[in-house]
C-alpha cells in the first residue's frame, strides 16, 4: 500500500535518510589507515632529508581530516515522520541536533511548497515543517501524496 512508509498496527512511519556510501566509523577507520600510510612514507623522506615534507604531510591530513569530520556529522541526517493515533509527528535531524514538529491530524496540511520538484511543507496551527529533502525531487509528489493517504485513512 505504502512505497515509502512501514505500518505497525496503527502506526504508520516513514523514515527518510541521506543516502551514504560509507558510515561514520567506516570513515574513522579509512581516515587512521590513510594516516598511517601518508606519515610512513613522509617519515621515510624526511629521513632521507627531505625535511618540509613531514610538516606538509600533516597540513594534509589536517585538511583532509577537517572535510571528513564535515562529510561525518551529516551522514546520518535524516527526518522521520509518524502518525499515530490524532498526532503527525515529525523529526528533523542534522548534524546531531533534532527538530521536532507535532501536528493534530484534523489540521495538518502536506503540499508542495511551490511546484511538484520542491519540498513538501507540512503545515497546521501556526506551525511549518519542510521535508522530502531525502527523497528525489521526481518522487516527492508521491510522498505527499502518501502522507495524506495515511492522513484520511487511518483515523
Amino acid at each position: 500500500m505504502f512505497r515509502f512508509a512501514t505500518v505497525e498496527g496503527q502506526s504508520v512511519q516513514w523514515a527518510l535518510k541521506r543516502n551514504c556510501s560509507i558510515s561514520p566509523s567506516q570513515l574513522g577507520w579509512f581516515y587512521a589507515s590513510l594516516c598511517v600510510l601518508s606519515l610512513g612514507i613522509a617519515t621515510f623522506f624526511w629521513l632521507q632529508g627531505a625535511t618540509l615534507i613531514l610538516p606538509i604531510a600533516w597540513l594534509e591530513l589536517a585538511a583532509v581530516g577537517v572535510a571528513l569530520l564535515v562529510y561525518a556529522r551529516h551522514a546520518t541526517d535524516g527526518e522521520r515522520i509518524s502518525l499515530q493515533g490524532g498526532r503527525l509527528v515529525v523529526e528533523l535531524e542534522s548534524a546531531g541536533r533534532t527538530e521536532r514538529a507535532e501536528f493534530h491530524r484534523d489540521w495538518v496540511r502536506v503540499e508542495p511548497q511551490s511546484d511538484q520538484r520542491s519540498l513538501i511543507e507540512v503545515s497546521g496551527r501556526g506551525q511549518t515543517v519542510q521535508v522530502g529533502r531525502f527523497v528525489r525531487p521526481e518522487l516527492r509528489p508521491q510522498l505527499a501524496q502518501e502522507i495524506r493517504t495515511a492522513l484520511r485513512e487511518t483515523a
